[in-house]
């Protein structure tokens, strides 16, 4: 019974962190809606049982900042008489996505009948993990194809298929990368600061392994992945002090452990990229500009090209109207030829609403860096995250601020959260 509560609760992660419509239901009812239905009004039970009526000051500032941000999109609407409401209503949006976190990290509480960042990523390393997997199954079984075609729907399937990429069940495209790049980051972060997984090489392990299956087949779905490899790494090589002549027990055996997990998975990698053509052809695509630099000497894709000849597109030089406050234009990307973040949000709130939104995560940041000080460097590297994502697209990553904010909310870090298991005491 235990074990099938945990697949539910997995279930429901992945529900949340990667949303989807089911084709039986009504449109736009999605996974991620149906999580904040339950979410919204737990919160405010929860408030009313411990006979307080206040939310945590991290969620009352943001969504302060959010409100301020939506205000900014609904003057540039009103004011260019459009009706692209995308980011004009984004104070909702935040609210959506915290109520459906709420939802999730009550049910992980529950069951575990504690709370811990340590618990909580694990459940996002496996479904991001469960994810990469269904999607090689996706791709290579026929069966399964037509059956998660059928019942699940993301809005892009037919694309997806148009231009034969891998998808699992919600996860496609730079979506999928930058959730999975937010998980990359989250391991490298456990794996430096947590003091129990110091102790328990089984747990490196798993670690490692997750990390190499995200990096791998994770690049394969989205090469947006890699933007997360590359912190991430960046991260694990300077935090573990291999640079210095006196290195720690505990650094040398985890890099130990990574090293023969790199060799294994790289193993069996080089197997299939030599016996199987359709694994040559993921492998080529989702390391592209590593074959490039390998073969041709320069570290290129045809994405990256693109991105650097042809979508640096900025309003004109004397529109100062656009450049401060936007033409609200977002959805309709191709009306001004970009897919770059930040050319796309001067163009729907100028930089007003972007300097905001960036305000927006800092505030983010800086505040659960204060909340959870011994993963404090996991929200400057999210924030970094942000930053470099919108050099190629504007995916919003608020809900993995989201998950954060509703661990650290009055309810559930009084009740539940356990300072010891993130090792916050021995910090202290």
């Amino acid at each position: 019974m235990r074990i099938i509560l945990f697949i539910f609760v997995g279930i429901l992660v992945s529900f949340f962190y990667f949303p989807f419509e089911f084709t039986f239901l009504p449109k736009g009812l999605n996974t991620k809606i149906m999580l904040a239905v339950i979410g919204l009004p737990l919160m405010l039970y929860h408030m009313i049982k411990m006979r307080k009526t206040i939310i945590s000051k991290e969620i009352l500032f943001s969504s302060l900042i959010a409100l301020v941000f939506s205000i900014v999109g609904l003057y540039s609407v009103d004011l260019n008489h459009t009706d692209d409401y995308a980011y004009a209503n984004y104070i909702s949006s935040m609210w959506v996505w915290l109520g459906a976190a709420y939802t999730v990290i009550t049910a992980i509480s529950t069951l575990h009948n504690k709370l811990s960042i340590r618990i909580v990523v694990n459940y996002f390393i496996v479904v991001c993990v469960t994810q990469c997997v269904l999607a090689l199954v996706i791709d290579f079984v026929p069966a399964v194809k037509m059956f998660v075609d059928r019942y699940f729907d993301m809005g892009i399937t037919v694309f997806l298929n148009e231009v034969d990429r891998l998808y699992g069940i919600g996860a496609a495209l730079d979506v999928a990368g930058v959730r999975f790049s937010a998980v990359l980051i989250m391991i490298t972060i456990l794996l430096i600061n947590n003091p129990h997984i110091k102790n328990n090489p089984r747990e490196i392990y798993f670690y490692s392994f997750a990390y190499l299956i995200l990096v791998g087949i994770g690049n394969m779905i989205s090469r947006t992945t890699v933007i997360g490899f590359g912190i991430s790494a960046a991260y694990l090589f300077f935090s573990a002090n291999i640079i210095k002549q006196q290195v720690e027990n505990y650094n040398v055996k985890m890099w130990k452990v990574i090293i023969v997990s790199i060799l294994f998975i790289a193993f069996v990698g080089v197997y299939f990229y030599q016996t199987n053509a359709a694994i040559y052809d993921l492998l080529r695509f989702g390391f592209e500009g590593f074959f490039n630099w390998v073969e041709k000497g320069e570290f290129r894709t045809d994405s990256t090209d693109r991105l650097n000849t042809v979508m640096w597109i900025w309003p004109e030089a004397g529109d100062w109207q656009t450049w401060i406050i936007g033409k609200a234009t977002f959805s309709n990307w191709w009306a001004v030829g970009t897919d770059i973040g930040y050319c796309r949000f001067v163009f729907y709130c100028g930089l007003i609403g972007l300097s905001v939104f960036i305000f927006f995560f800092l505030y983010l940041s800086v505040a659960l860096w204060n909340k959870f000080k011994i993963y404090r460097h996991l929200f400057l590297l999210l924030f970094v995250l942000a930053l470099i994502n919108w050099l190629k697209v504007s995916t919003d990553i608020f809900l993995v601020y989201a998950i954060f904010l509703a661990i650290g909310s009055p309810y559930l870090y009084e009740r539940y959260y356990d300072k010891a298991e993130d090792g916050e005491v021995e910090e202290e």
